[in-house]
């Protein structure tokens, strides 16, 4: 039995990818720390996994800002001590980072000690941290066909983004009554990732008349301090009910992504991946902010392979008669979820498993520990 410790704490799209991995390492009977970090985003979502073993690290986000800046530097001086003493009384045997400022105390530390530092990129644009620690990485796990200059063939694979086990499909019917959703008529998903889009929520409140005219409900999911859980119901033109429902946070998303016929989000590759392995088209409107622009990216390639379109935020006002648009074309929708099985065939993720297995077998047999290379 090995011993692997992941870091993937900070936001959903660390944090749920780290989950997955830990669980199927967990299946394979290995032993697995999820290391995250003190947000409360972090401690709702472990909240459904009392059976992971996880730990608090320190840590905070790279900001040139003065006082930010600062602060970057003492929680990092701080997490290579926690690195130390961590390793001191767990003694893992592979160390994997999913990005993020978690990532660099643990990674610095681990090098020194020998351990194999293991870093994933989700994004089609590989992330500051690690761009800045693939020199001293032992494998490097990059989205088909992303590279990082330098890196020796050797180190690269290429692999998807590990979705969590229970994002699966749902039979429709019981989605959307789990979901207090009306069985019958299209519905729209709206997310802005874990920590919602404002922007997002503003444009779907002000373009419910034409859902509701179009007999189109909504299901938003509005962010932690960005809703209370408000539900309104209209009459579409032809007599049907039309439900709009706003949710704070939403803990059912393989419910909320099999009811709805098409999503509106950011797009996060976490979001990407999960929406391609539930076969749900979207329309994504990328974070105009995100580092480096990786959103755009993702997007990008997200509606050259066919899984939807792009929105760009300076054009939210065409939104509205887009997501009408697609979401009323039964040939176009149909079209679109064929594309997406295609696509989540070729971002396999599982193949990871074997490569960190044996990435520990070799260690324990450099190390002389016959149990851990077993």
């Amino acid at each position: 039995m090995s011993h692997f410790v992941i870091a993937c704490g900070g936001t959903g799209g660390h944090l749920s990818p780290g989950i997955s991995l830990a669980e199927t390492l967990i299946d394979r009977g290995h032993k697995v720390t999820l290391l995250v970090s003190r947000k409360s985003i972090d401690s709702r979502l472990l909240e459904k996994y009392p059976h992971l073993d996880f730990a608090r690290a320190p840590g905070a986000g790279f900001s040139l800002k003065p006082l930010a800046f600062l602060r970057f530097v003492f929680s990092q001086t701080h997490a290579v001590l926690f690195a130390a003493f961590f390793l001191l009384r767990r003694r893992p045997d592979v160390y994997l980072s999913f990005g993020g400022f978690l990532t660099f105390g643990m990674a610095v530390v681990c090098r020194v000690c020998g351990i194999p530092v293991v870093l994933h990129e989700a994004n089609r644009v590989p992330g500051r941290s690690v761009r800045l620690l693939s020199g001293v990485a032992t494998r490097v796990y990059l989205p088909p066909s992303v590279k990082i200059g330098g890196l020796p063939p050797m180190a690269v694979r290429h692999a998807g983004f590990p979705v969590r086990k229970e994002i699966r499909p749902v039979p429709r019917a019981e989605a959307r009554a789990g979901l207090l959703m009306p069985a019958g008529g299209r519905m729209l998903l709206i997310l802005g990732g874990s920590q919602g889009a404002s922007s997002l929520n503003t444009w779907v409140e002000n373009s419910l008349d034409r859902f509701a005219a179009a007999g189109v409900s909504v299901l938003c999911v509005t962010g932690p301090d960005k809703g209370s859980g408000r539900v309104e119901e209209r009459t579409a033109p032809d007599g049907s009910k039309v439900v709009f429902r706003f949710l704070p946070f939403c803990d059912r998303m393989a419910d909320a992504l099999s009811a709805a016929d098409l999503v509106v989000s950011r797009a996060g590759a976490g979001s990407i991946a999960e929406f391609t392995a539930c076969a749900l088209p979207a329309i994504l409107i990328p974070y105009p902010y995100a580092a480096d622009k990786h959103q755009d990216e993702n997007a990008r390639f997200f509606e050259l392979q066919g899984g939807g379109f792009v929105v760009p935020q300076e054009r939210l006002e065409t939104l509205t008669a887009e997501a009408l648009r697609v979401i009323g074309d039964d040939n176009l929708l149909a079209r679109l979820r064929e594309n997406l099985v295609q696509l989540a065939g070729t971002h396999d993720w599982r193949m990871m498993t074997d490569d960190l297995i044996g990435l520990a077998r070799e260690r324990a047999i450099a190390s002389g520990s016959v149990e851990a290379a077993r």
